[in-house]
């Protein structure tokens, strides 16, 4: 029955996190209502950039409907990325710089637009190309304003015109933020249809939804691989419920053991070689491990009661969090993967779905803290301080909220959410990692997402 359950989850509540630092500031054994941990400081100490529009250079006709996509998703991204104050378009200066020689900075420095950082350039379509050239100037600096210049260049397309914006936004957040950023990155989610769970890839902001299998069966729980290459899920077929492997690169299923039992949520080591899931090939779910070709099974648990949803720990690769139904309903648990140093994280409830952050200091997971009979409540996204088990909730009374999954970069988060605590039709949200800035990204039928590595 707990297994059914991880197939389809029935809970939602609410978390705060820190991202961009290493630790929480004390909280006692549990955190309370009312604190409010800042993801890049108080917004007063974000950098303050703005997004010019980009000059039209050329006169073709695709040109400036390219350029609106190119200007609408790079201004999208370096609002996304939760370490800036944007520049409304609606105080900037109305002017198109399109390089150095142009960009008058006195203009984007002097209020209202305020701006610390400047993004410019221009776009053209010459021959079916698209080239952009891209800058980043410090509006405070006289002497040496620049501080990025790249040139991009592409077959003309819309999704071209897209993709070269998040590349620039990227730039300029690993410049300005010290940490790569997400604008590139791909979510696989279940989609439901006609009956089926297929597996489907978007953009990180929710755009180029498709599927991926076209198996018409229920597949779930879908990892990518550290690399991008392959995503690992679990389909129904003739022998139930079974991992299988997908290449991205060829486009098709590739060969993975089919075994006894049931086996499901697969994941990925952070080096790409080895995936742990949970089977009941032994009549128990347990957890398992083995090298990504199948090959090299060992049995990590060996405890009555159902193992399910383990997760590496992307920074060591050492450890795993997994759920547990031991000690009766599912709890959550690390260890170290040969199966020692078993640690019991949450304290009552009812958790599932870990993720671990990148910096392998903190897990998001689903958690239900007022499970039982009669009980009131909800199940919400909290995330937990590995080192002192002090947690902190991001959702609230917002539904059935589950399967949350980290941004590479740490500073946001994916999860599934339903309209409301009776229903269980889902779809996709992120939010940054503190709760905030919550953003629909899918219609109903999705859940169970997993953000790309990189």
């Amino acid at each position: 029955m707990f297994l059914i359950r991880q197939l389809r989850p029935v809970f939602c509540l609410r978390v705060l996190l820190l991202a961009s630092v290493s630790t929480l500031p004390s909280l006692g054994a549990h955190a309370q209502e009312g604190i409010q941990l800042e993801l890049s400081g108080k917004a007063s100490d974000r950098i303050r950039v703005a997004a010019a529009s980009f000059r039209q250079g050329s006169a073709d006709p695709q040109t400036g409907s390219l350029k609106q996509t190119f200007d609408t998703t790079l201004f999208a991204d370096l609002a996304n990325a939760g370490i800036f104050d944007m520049v409304s378009r609606s105080v900037a200066p109305p002017i198109e710089p399109g390089s150095q020689a142009e960009i008058n900075l006195a203009q984007w420095s002097a209020a209202p637009a305020s701006a610390s950082m400047v993004a410019f350039g221009s776009l053209a379509v010459n021959g079916g190309r698209l080239s952009v050239n891209g800058f980043l100037d410090d509006t405070k600096n006289t002497q040496y304003p620049q501080v990025l210049a790249k040139q991009y260049g592409e077959d003309a397309s819309v999704d071209a015109a897209r993709q070269i914006a998040h590349r620039f936004a990227d730039e300029i957040i690993l410049r300005l933020g010290g940490t790569p950023g997400i604008a590139e990155t791909k979510i696989y989610y279940t989609h439901s249809a006609g009956g089926n769970k297929e597996i489907w890839e978007m953009d990180y902001d929710g755009a180029n939804q498709h599927a991926v299998t076209h198996l018409d069966t229920i597949s779930i729980s879908p990892r990518v691989s550290p690399d991008n290459s392959r995503l690992a899920f679990s389909s129904l077929g003739r022998d139930g419920f079974q991992i299988r492997m997908y290449s991205l690169l060829l486009g098709r299923v590739v060969a993975f053991p089919v075994t006894g039992g049931t086996n499901v949520s697969p994941a990925w080591s952070p080096d790409g070689t080895s995936i742990a899931y949970s089977s009941s090939r032994s009549g128990d779910p347990e957890i398992y491990i083995s090298d990504v070709d199948g090959g090299n099974t060992r049995r990590i648990t060996n405890f009555r009661g159902p193992d399910v949803s383990p997760v590496f720990n992307p920074r060591s690769g050492a450890q795993l969090a997994w759920i547990s139904g031991r000690t009766g309903l599912p709890q959550l648990y690390i260890m170290e993967t040969d199966g020692s140093g078993v640690q019991r994280m949450t304290d009552g409830g009812y958790a599932t779905s870990p993720s671990w952050s990148p910096n392998g200091q903190f897990l998001a997971f689903a958690w239900n803290r007022k499970y039982g009979p009669g009980a009131p409540g909800g199940q919400d996204i909290y995330v937990m301080e590995i080192a002192t088990k002090r947690w902190i909730q991001l959702t609230h009374d917002t539904g059935l909220c589950d399967f949350p999954s980290w941004s590479p970069d740490g500073r946001h988060i994916v999860f599934a959410s339903s309209a409301d605590s009776r229903d269980r039709n889902m779809r996709l949200f992120t939010m940054l990692a503190d709760g905030t800035e919550r953003h629909a990204l899918t219609g109903t039928g999705s859940d169970m997402p997993n953000w790309s590595w990189k």
